[in-house]
């Protein structure tokens, strides 16, 4: 709950600070084609660096509470299942350092990628698209710090009252006091380590990535194309789905619902009727 809470400022900040960064943009879309407009932009740059700092579980920023809580609260639970967890945790703060720099460096940093009409239109957004970037910053920011307590420090007891059973002798909160100091030290390593590889891949050795992925391609190839889930979706799912209804429609629909109901009524009664017809020519001897 409290991670609700505090993801609530910065994730919506980064949302509406791509937003206004796309605005700045002229509606340009993609990072590959942006670049070096941190000083046309400087309010949008600050309120992306603090979201991607609360993000990322930065001290004192909003996410380094409730982030290290749940991954601290997930080792204290000393079952296999809550280990697990705090490795893949620690894992994905990792990786999401270093996604949230990449986004930093290839978007306000570099040489620019846009075209020069596009980078002479360049612009901050303005104060109506600001103001909530501001505010969402703010919570960002300080969020944490004011909600740790209530929710999950001293007082969280009287905070939440009855509506979450905590067991008295179960109580990972409790135990996250006593867990080794590595371990809570660990996601911080992982956050400043994810954004060190961004530096270095994409501000330092910017050539790297197309090497790695050169080098890697059958990994880059499954990463690129999300585990090939789609196409496994679409095999397994997709394609049965539109098989079984061609046949429900051709066959089912169409030929036997259709050709015996009303496209066959319909069909013999005209066939009846221009035989009949034919019998009205209007001679007697007919």
């Amino acid at each position: 709950m409290l991670h609700l809470f505090t993801h609530a400022f910065f994730k919506a900040l980064l949302f509406l600070g791509a937003g206004s960064v796309i605005h700045a943009m002229s509606g340009e879309q993609d990072m590959r084609k942006m670049g070096g407009i941190c000083r046309q932009v400087p309010v949008t740059y600050a309120v992306m660096w603090i979201g991607s700092l609360a993000l990322a579980g930065i001290p004192y920023f909003s996410g380094y509470f409730s982030k290290d809580t749940i991954l601290e609260a997930a080792w204290a639970s000393e079952t296999a299942v809550g280990h697990y967890a705090y490795w893949m945790g620690l894992f994905a703060a990792f990786l999401t350092a270093f996604y949230s720099w990449r986004l930093l460096i290839m978007t306000f940093h570099g040489k620019p990628q846009a075209s020069e009409e596009v980078m002479h239109h360049v612009h901050e957004s303005p104060k109506v698209m600001l103001a909530p970037l501001i505010f969402l910053a703010l919570g960002a920011i300080f969020a944490g710090g004011i909600a740790y307590e209530f929710f999950v420090g001293d007082e969280r007891a009287s905070f939440w009252g009855g509506s979450i059973l905590v067991l008295a002798d179960h109580d990972p909160l409790e135990a996250i006091h006593h867990i080794p100091a590595i371990i809570s030290l660990l996601p911080l390593i992982a956050a400043v380590s994810g954004i060190a590889v961004a530096y270095l891949f994409y501000m330092f050795r910017p050539e790297w990535p197309a090497l790695l992925a050169e080098r890697l391609r059958p990994i880059y190839l499954f990463l690129l194309n999300k585990w090939y889930f789609d196409e496994l979706y679409d095999r397994l799912f997709v394609r049965p789905a539109l098989a079984l209804g061609r046949v429900l429609w051709k066959e089912g629909d169409g030929a036997v619902i259709d050709g015996l109901g009303p496209d066959g009524i319909a069909a013999r009664t005209i066939d009846l009727a221009v035989r009949a017809g034919r019998l009205q020519s209007g001679y007697v001897y007919h």
